[in-house]
Protein backbone atom coordinates (compact mmCIF):
# COMPACT_ATOMS: atom_id res chain seq x y z
CA UNK A 1 0.00 0.00 0.00
CA UNK A 2 1.53 3.03 -0.84
CA UNK A 3 2.04 5.46 2.22
CA UNK A 4 0.18 8.56 1.02
CA UNK A 5 0.58 9.89 4.09
CA UNK A 6 4.39 10.09 4.29
CA UNK A 7 3.58 11.81 0.65
CA UNK A 8 1.17 14.63 2.06
CA UNK A 9 3.77 15.23 4.36
CA UNK A 10 6.57 16.02 2.88
CA UNK A 11 6.24 17.60 -0.47
CA UNK A 12 9.43 18.82 -1.89
CA UNK A 13 10.63 20.18 -4.84
CA UNK A 14 14.48 19.75 -3.65
CA UNK A 15 15.76 16.35 -4.00
CA UNK A 16 17.94 16.49 -0.74
CA UNK A 17 17.03 18.24 2.38
CA UNK A 18 19.59 20.39 3.60
CA UNK A 19 21.95 17.52 5.89
CA UNK A 20 21.12 14.41 3.84
CA UNK A 21 23.82 12.13 2.83
CA UNK A 22 23.86 11.52 -0.52
CA UNK A 23 25.40 7.80 -0.73
CA UNK A 24 22.65 6.98 2.43
CA UNK A 25 19.74 8.43 -0.20
CA UNK A 26 20.95 6.83 -3.23
CA UNK A 27 20.55 3.23 -1.43
CA UNK A 28 17.39 3.61 0.27
CA UNK A 29 15.93 5.35 -3.42
CA UNK A 30 17.28 2.38 -5.39
CA UNK A 31 15.47 -0.30 -2.63
CA UNK A 32 12.33 2.09 -3.19
CA UNK A 33 12.81 2.02 -6.94
CA UNK A 34 12.85 -1.87 -6.28
CA UNK A 35 9.90 -2.16 -4.91
CA UNK A 36 7.97 -0.04 -6.71
CA UNK A 37 9.21 -1.53 -10.24
CA UNK A 38 8.44 -5.00 -8.91
CA UNK A 39 5.30 -4.16 -6.38
CA UNK A 40 3.81 -1.33 -7.83
CA UNK A 41 4.13 0.20 -4.00
CA UNK A 42 5.43 3.48 -3.30
CA UNK A 43 8.04 3.70 -0.38
CA UNK A 44 9.68 6.23 1.89
CA UNK A 45 11.74 8.25 1.22
CA UNK A 46 10.35 8.54 -2.70
CA UNK A 47 9.04 11.98 -2.56
CA UNK A 48 5.48 12.97 -4.13
CA UNK A 49 6.78 14.62 -6.72
CA UNK A 50 8.74 11.87 -7.95
CA UNK A 51 5.80 8.79 -6.45
CA UNK A 52 3.57 10.57 -9.28
CA UNK A 53 6.23 10.93 -12.21
CA UNK A 54 6.89 7.24 -11.26
CA UNK A 55 2.96 6.14 -11.33
CA UNK A 56 3.04 7.94 -15.02
CA UNK A 57 5.64 6.28 -16.09
CA UNK A 58 3.97 2.72 -15.80
CA UNK A 59 0.96 4.00 -16.70
CA UNK A 60 3.05 4.77 -20.11
CA UNK A 61 4.43 1.52 -19.68
CA UNK A 62 8.04 2.66 -19.74
CA UNK A 63 10.33 0.00 -19.16
CA UNK A 64 12.66 0.57 -16.12
CA UNK A 65 15.71 -1.00 -17.86
CA UNK A 66 15.89 1.27 -21.50
CA UNK A 67 17.05 3.83 -23.25
CA UNK A 68 16.31 6.88 -25.08
CA UNK A 69 15.50 6.85 -29.03
CA UNK A 70 16.90 8.95 -31.43
CA UNK A 71 13.56 10.27 -33.15
CA UNK A 72 15.69 13.29 -35.55
CA UNK A 73 18.60 12.76 -37.40
CA UNK A 74 21.42 14.71 -37.59
CA UNK A 75 20.04 16.54 -41.48
CA UNK A 76 16.85 17.26 -39.95
CA UNK A 77 17.93 18.12 -36.13
CA UNK A 78 19.83 21.16 -37.49
CA UNK A 79 16.87 22.41 -39.82
CA UNK A 80 14.39 21.96 -36.86
CA UNK A 81 16.91 23.50 -34.08
CA UNK A 82 17.83 26.88 -36.41
CA UNK A 83 14.36 27.29 -36.71
CA UNK A 84 13.05 26.66 -33.16
CA UNK A 85 12.25 29.96 -31.11
CA UNK A 86 14.50 28.21 -28.19
CA UNK A 87 17.96 28.73 -30.79
CA UNK A 88 17.19 33.18 -29.85
CA UNK A 89 17.97 32.32 -26.31
CA UNK A 90 21.00 29.59 -26.50
CA UNK A 91 23.57 32.78 -26.73
CA UNK A 92 22.52 33.67 -22.85
CA UNK A 93 21.94 29.74 -22.06
CA UNK A 94 25.81 29.63 -23.15
CA UNK A 95 26.92 32.23 -20.73
CA UNK A 96 25.20 31.88 -18.17
CA UNK A 97 25.62 27.70 -17.86
CA UNK A 98 28.42 27.20 -20.01
CA UNK A 99 31.70 27.63 -17.58
CA UNK A 100 29.74 26.20 -14.80
CA UNK A 101 29.23 22.88 -17.12
CA UNK A 102 32.56 22.94 -18.11
CA UNK A 103 34.14 23.26 -14.36
CA UNK A 104 32.08 20.79 -12.67
CA UNK A 105 31.93 18.16 -15.47
CA UNK A 106 28.19 19.07 -16.21
CA UNK A 107 25.69 18.75 -19.11
CA UNK A 108 23.83 21.75 -20.42
CA UNK A 109 20.68 20.46 -22.58
CA UNK A 110 17.66 22.37 -24.08
CA UNK A 111 14.57 20.41 -25.21
CA UNK A 112 11.56 21.16 -27.12
CA UNK A 113 8.05 20.97 -25.78
CA UNK A 114 7.74 17.82 -26.78
CA UNK A 115 11.07 16.75 -24.78
CA UNK A 116 13.40 16.50 -28.06
CA UNK A 117 16.69 17.51 -27.08
CA UNK A 118 17.59 19.99 -29.21
CA UNK A 119 21.22 20.93 -27.15
CA UNK A 120 23.30 18.79 -25.19
CA UNK A 121 26.87 20.69 -24.08
CA UNK A 122 29.02 21.02 -21.59
CA UNK A 123 32.69 18.82 -20.29
CA UNK A 124 33.73 16.27 -23.18
CA UNK A 125 34.28 12.97 -20.79
CA UNK A 126 30.84 13.62 -19.59
CA UNK A 127 29.53 13.68 -22.59
CA UNK A 128 30.69 11.03 -23.87
CA UNK A 129 29.19 8.94 -20.54
CA UNK A 130 25.44 10.66 -21.39
CA UNK A 131 25.81 9.45 -24.93
CA UNK A 132 25.80 5.66 -23.58
CA UNK A 133 22.53 6.75 -21.84
CA UNK A 134 21.32 8.66 -24.99
CA UNK A 135 21.01 11.82 -23.63
CA UNK A 136 21.87 13.29 -27.17
CA UNK A 137 20.51 15.94 -29.59
CA UNK A 138 17.72 14.39 -31.44
CA UNK A 139 16.89 11.73 -28.42
CA UNK A 140 13.05 12.16 -26.69
CA UNK A 141 13.21 12.44 -23.03
CA UNK A 142 9.81 13.27 -22.43
CA UNK A 143 8.33 11.59 -19.26
CA UNK A 144 6.18 9.50 -21.12
CA UNK A 145 9.18 8.48 -23.06
CA UNK A 146 11.84 7.35 -20.73
CA UNK A 147 10.12 7.98 -17.49
CA UNK A 148 11.01 10.76 -14.72
CA UNK A 149 14.05 12.47 -15.63
CA UNK A 150 14.25 16.36 -14.75
CA UNK A 151 13.63 18.05 -18.35
CA UNK A 152 10.66 15.37 -19.29
CA UNK A 153 9.04 16.02 -16.07
CA UNK A 154 9.87 19.54 -15.99
CA UNK A 155 7.68 19.59 -18.77
CA UNK A 156 4.79 17.22 -17.42
CA UNK A 157 4.45 19.52 -14.55
CA UNK A 158 5.31 23.17 -15.85
CA UNK A 159 7.42 23.82 -13.20
CA UNK A 160 11.32 23.13 -11.98
CA UNK A 161 12.01 20.09 -10.98
CA UNK A 162 15.31 18.19 -9.41
CA UNK A 163 15.97 14.46 -9.92
CA UNK A 164 18.19 12.95 -8.00
CA UNK A 165 20.11 9.45 -8.80
CA UNK A 166 17.41 6.55 -8.20
CA UNK A 167 14.56 8.93 -8.78
CA UNK A 168 14.68 8.78 -12.43
CA UNK A 169 13.02 5.76 -13.43
CA UNK A 170 15.15 4.33 -15.30
CA UNK A 171 18.32 2.31 -14.02
CA UNK A 172 20.58 3.63 -16.69
CA UNK A 173 20.21 7.18 -15.10
CA UNK A 174 20.42 6.55 -11.29
CA UNK A 175 24.12 7.52 -11.54
CA UNK A 176 22.91 11.15 -12.48
CA UNK A 177 21.38 14.05 -11.30
CA UNK A 178 19.56 17.01 -12.67
CA UNK A 179 17.25 19.91 -12.52
CA UNK A 180 15.26 21.76 -15.11
CA UNK A 181 12.89 24.36 -15.72
CA UNK A 182 10.53 24.48 -18.54
CA UNK A 183 10.66 27.77 -21.07
CA UNK A 184 7.61 29.57 -22.56
CA UNK A 185 7.14 32.49 -24.97
CA UNK A 186 6.92 35.57 -22.63
CA UNK A 187 3.73 37.06 -24.46
CA UNK A 188 1.74 34.01 -24.91
CA UNK A 189 2.88 31.95 -22.07
CA UNK A 190 2.99 28.92 -24.85
CA UNK A 191 5.30 25.69 -23.29
CA UNK A 192 8.64 26.00 -25.49
CA UNK A 193 10.94 23.59 -23.85
CA UNK A 194 12.85 23.15 -20.62
CA UNK A 195 16.22 24.05 -19.90
CA UNK A 196 18.49 21.49 -17.96
CA UNK A 197 21.57 21.10 -16.10
CA UNK A 198 22.58 17.14 -15.62
CA UNK A 199 25.55 15.66 -13.93
CA UNK A 200 26.84 14.14 -10.57
CA UNK A 201 25.50 13.76 -7.03
CA UNK A 202 27.14 17.48 -6.55
CA UNK A 203 23.95 19.06 -8.36
CA UNK A 204 21.34 17.45 -5.54
CA UNK A 205 21.84 20.90 -4.11
CA UNK A 206 18.97 24.03 -3.63
CA UNK A 207 21.53 25.93 -5.62
CA UNK A 208 20.97 23.95 -8.64
CA UNK A 209 17.38 24.41 -9.13
CA UNK A 210 17.81 27.83 -8.54
CA UNK A 211 19.89 28.44 -11.05
CA UNK A 212 18.43 26.78 -13.67
CA UNK A 213 15.12 28.55 -12.92
CA UNK A 214 17.19 31.73 -13.25
CA UNK A 215 18.83 30.87 -16.42
CA UNK A 216 15.24 30.01 -17.73
CA UNK A 217 13.92 33.63 -16.47
CA UNK A 218 17.14 35.51 -18.25
CA UNK A 219 16.20 32.75 -21.79
CA UNK A 220 12.98 34.27 -21.31
CA UNK A 221 13.77 37.50 -21.00
CA UNK A 222 15.98 37.26 -23.74
CA UNK A 223 13.11 36.34 -26.09
CA UNK A 224 11.06 39.27 -24.95
CA UNK A 225 13.75 41.70 -25.88
CA UNK A 226 14.53 40.11 -29.60
CA UNK A 227 10.27 39.86 -30.14
CA UNK A 228 9.74 42.39 -32.80
CA UNK A 229 8.05 45.35 -31.42
CA UNK A 230 4.30 44.69 -30.64
CA UNK A 231 1.30 46.49 -32.53
CA UNK A 232 -1.19 45.55 -30.46
CA UNK A 233 -1.89 43.41 -33.77
CA UNK A 234 -3.81 40.87 -32.19
CA UNK A 235 -7.09 39.67 -30.27
CA UNK A 236 -7.27 38.48 -26.82
CA UNK A 237 -10.25 36.40 -25.95
CA UNK A 238 -11.50 35.35 -22.62
CA UNK A 239 -14.04 32.78 -22.96
CA UNK A 240 -13.63 30.19 -20.01
CA UNK A 241 -15.97 30.43 -17.04
CA UNK A 242 -18.14 33.25 -18.36
CA UNK A 243 -21.62 33.58 -20.56
CA UNK A 244 -20.34 36.73 -22.30
CA UNK A 245 -16.63 37.03 -23.55
CA UNK A 246 -14.52 39.44 -23.26
CA UNK A 247 -12.15 40.66 -25.78
CA UNK A 248 -9.10 42.83 -25.83
CA UNK A 249 -8.21 44.37 -28.87
CA UNK A 250 -6.43 47.98 -30.12
CA UNK A 251 -6.12 48.69 -26.61
CA UNK A 252 -9.93 48.35 -25.92
CA UNK A 253 -11.30 46.25 -23.44
CA UNK A 254 -15.18 45.23 -24.56
CA UNK A 255 -17.49 42.93 -22.88
CA UNK A 256 -19.24 40.88 -25.81
CA UNK A 257 -23.30 39.94 -25.90
CA UNK A 258 -23.85 35.88 -25.63
CA UNK A 259 -24.87 35.71 -29.43
CA UNK A 260 -21.59 37.89 -30.17
CA UNK A 261 -19.44 35.90 -27.59
CA UNK A 262 -20.07 32.25 -29.59
CA UNK A 263 -19.56 34.10 -33.10
CA UNK A 264 -15.98 35.12 -31.79
CA UNK A 265 -15.15 31.72 -30.25
CA UNK A 266 -16.04 29.91 -33.68
CA UNK A 267 -13.95 32.49 -35.74
CA UNK A 268 -11.14 32.01 -33.36
CA UNK A 269 -11.23 28.45 -34.12
CA UNK A 270 -11.61 29.13 -37.79
CA UNK A 271 -9.17 31.44 -38.80
CA UNK A 272 -9.95 30.78 -41.97
CA UNK A 273 -13.18 31.84 -41.81
CA UNK A 274 -16.66 30.67 -41.80
CA UNK A 275 -19.64 30.87 -44.34
CA UNK A 276 -23.04 32.40 -43.34
CA UNK A 277 -24.14 28.55 -43.91
CA UNK A 278 -21.53 27.03 -41.87
CA UNK A 279 -22.29 29.51 -38.93
CA UNK A 280 -25.84 29.30 -39.45
CA UNK A 281 -25.32 25.16 -38.47
CA UNK A 282 -22.91 26.06 -36.03
CA UNK A 283 -24.57 28.55 -34.01
CA UNK A 284 -28.38 27.76 -34.13
CA UNK A 285 -30.51 24.30 -33.74
CA UNK A 286 -33.92 26.57 -34.80
CA UNK A 287 -33.90 25.67 -38.62
CA UNK A 288 -36.68 28.68 -39.00
CA UNK A 289 -33.41 30.90 -38.62
CA UNK A 290 -32.46 32.29 -41.49
CA UNK A 291 -29.03 33.50 -43.47
CA UNK A 292 -30.88 37.30 -43.11
CA UNK A 293 -30.53 36.54 -39.41
CA UNK A 294 -26.30 35.75 -39.12
CA UNK A 295 -25.44 38.85 -41.50
CA UNK A 296 -27.26 40.79 -39.06
CA UNK A 297 -26.04 40.07 -36.36
CA UNK A 298 -22.54 39.76 -37.69
CA UNK A 299 -22.87 43.49 -38.96
CA UNK A 300 -23.57 44.31 -35.43
CA UNK A 301 -20.19 42.82 -34.39
CA UNK A 302 -18.51 44.46 -36.98
CA UNK A 303 -19.72 47.75 -35.88
CA UNK A 304 -19.02 47.10 -32.53
CA UNK A 305 -15.30 45.46 -33.47
CA UNK A 306 -14.77 48.33 -36.13
CA UNK A 307 -14.78 47.87 -39.69
CA UNK A 308 -11.25 46.64 -40.50
CA UNK A 309 -11.34 43.50 -37.86
CA UNK A 310 -14.16 41.50 -39.05
CA UNK A 311 -13.71 40.39 -42.99
CA UNK A 312 -16.06 38.74 -44.83
CA UNK A 313 -16.53 36.32 -47.30
CA UNK A 314 -16.00 34.00 -45.85
CA UNK A 315 -16.38 35.55 -42.28
CA UNK A 316 -13.23 36.02 -41.16
CA UNK A 317 -11.14 37.89 -38.08
CA UNK A 318 -8.25 39.95 -39.63
CA UNK A 319 -5.82 39.59 -36.65
CA UNK A 320 -4.56 36.40 -34.52
CA UNK A 321 -6.73 35.53 -31.91
CA UNK A 322 -4.81 34.67 -28.66
CA UNK A 323 -7.54 32.88 -26.84
CA UNK A 324 -7.68 31.48 -22.88
CA UNK A 325 -9.67 28.12 -24.40
CA UNK A 326 -6.76 27.29 -26.74
CA UNK A 327 -3.99 27.89 -24.22
CA UNK A 328 -5.41 25.47 -22.20
CA UNK A 329 -5.59 23.24 -25.17
CA UNK A 330 -2.36 23.64 -26.25
CA UNK A 331 -0.71 22.96 -22.70
CA UNK A 332 -3.04 20.07 -22.83
CA UNK A 333 -1.33 18.99 -25.91
CA UNK A 334 2.36 19.24 -24.33
CA UNK A 335 1.78 17.26 -21.21
CA UNK A 336 1.57 20.55 -18.67
CA UNK A 337 -1.66 19.40 -16.92
CA UNK A 338 -1.07 21.94 -13.88
CA UNK A 339 -0.53 24.59 -16.18
CA UNK A 340 -3.72 23.64 -17.86
CA UNK A 341 -5.42 23.19 -14.98
CA UNK A 342 -4.25 26.40 -13.75
CA UNK A 343 -5.23 28.13 -16.67
CA UNK A 344 -9.15 26.49 -17.03
CA UNK A 345 -11.33 29.43 -15.36
CA UNK A 346 -14.55 27.27 -16.43
CA UNK A 347 -16.44 25.67 -18.56
CA UNK A 348 -16.11 27.50 -22.38
CA UNK A 349 -19.45 29.86 -21.94
CA UNK A 350 -21.59 27.77 -20.13
CA UNK A 351 -24.89 28.76 -20.86
CA UNK A 352 -24.36 28.60 -24.71
CA UNK A 353 -26.50 26.35 -26.33
CA UNK A 354 -25.30 26.62 -30.15
CA UNK A 355 -24.31 23.35 -30.89
CA UNK A 356 -20.55 24.10 -31.95
CA UNK A 357 -20.08 25.53 -28.45
CA UNK A 358 -21.35 22.49 -26.69
CA UNK A 359 -18.90 20.60 -28.71
CA UNK A 360 -16.09 22.49 -28.15
CA UNK A 361 -17.24 22.95 -24.51
CA UNK A 362 -17.70 18.99 -24.00
CA UNK A 363 -14.37 18.29 -25.36
CA UNK A 364 -12.05 20.61 -23.85
CA UNK A 365 -13.66 19.59 -20.37
CA UNK A 366 -13.52 16.16 -21.03
CA UNK A 367 -9.54 16.04 -22.32
CA UNK A 368 -8.59 17.74 -19.63
CA UNK A 369 -10.77 15.56 -17.01
CA UNK A 370 -9.43 12.28 -18.50
CA UNK A 371 -5.50 14.32 -18.32
CA UNK A 372 -6.07 15.04 -14.24
CA UNK A 373 -7.74 11.40 -13.73
CA UNK A 374 -4.84 10.26 -15.37
CA UNK A 375 -2.56 12.36 -13.71
CA UNK A 376 -3.96 11.34 -9.87
CA UNK A 377 -2.50 14.51 -8.62
CA UNK A 378 -4.84 14.68 -5.32
CA UNK A 379 -3.46 18.88 -5.78
CA UNK A 380 -5.42 18.91 -9.17
CA UNK A 381 -8.48 16.08 -8.60
CA UNK A 382 -9.38 18.01 -5.61
CA UNK A 383 -9.38 21.68 -7.99
CA UNK A 384 -11.43 20.16 -9.56
CA UNK A 385 -13.85 17.86 -7.76
CA UNK A 386 -14.34 21.17 -5.83
CA UNK A 387 -15.20 23.31 -8.54
CA UNK A 388 -18.46 24.62 -9.35
CA UNK A 389 -18.33 22.73 -12.58
CA UNK A 390 -17.09 19.63 -10.91
CA UNK A 391 -18.88 19.34 -7.69
CA UNK A 392 -21.65 16.34 -9.09
CA UNK A 393 -18.32 14.58 -11.17
CA UNK A 394 -18.12 11.51 -9.17
CA UNK A 395 -15.85 9.99 -11.73
CA UNK A 396 -13.72 12.65 -10.46
CA UNK A 397 -14.17 12.25 -6.92
CA UNK A 398 -13.51 8.67 -7.04
CA UNK A 399 -10.42 9.25 -8.66
CA UNK A 400 -9.31 11.70 -5.74
CA UNK A 401 -10.71 9.50 -3.13
CA UNK A 402 -8.18 6.50 -4.86
CA UNK A 403 -5.45 9.11 -4.54
CA UNK A 404 -5.50 10.09 -0.63
CA UNK A 405 -6.96 6.12 0.62
CA UNK A 406 -4.34 4.77 2.63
Amino acid sequence: MTDTRYESRHESWVALEAGADPAERTGALRRAHDTFTSAGRVVRPVRPLVAASWRRSARARVCPDGTASVELGEDELAAYRDGHPLARAMPVIRELMGAYARDGEHLVAVCDAQGRLLWVEGHPVTRRRADRMNFVPGARWAESAVGTNAPGTALTEDRPVQVFSAEHFRRPVHPWTCAAAPLHDPRTGRLLGAVDITGGDGLAHPHSLAFVQAVARAAETELALLAPPSTGAAIGLNALGRDEAVLMAAGRKVRLSRRHSEFMVLLACHPEGLTGDQLLVDLYEDESVTPVTIRAELSRLRRLLGPDLLCSRPYRLALPVDADFDTVARRLGSGAVAAAMNAYAGPLLPSSQAPAIVRMRTRLAGQLRAALIERADPGLLADWARSPWGAEDRTAWRALRGTTAT
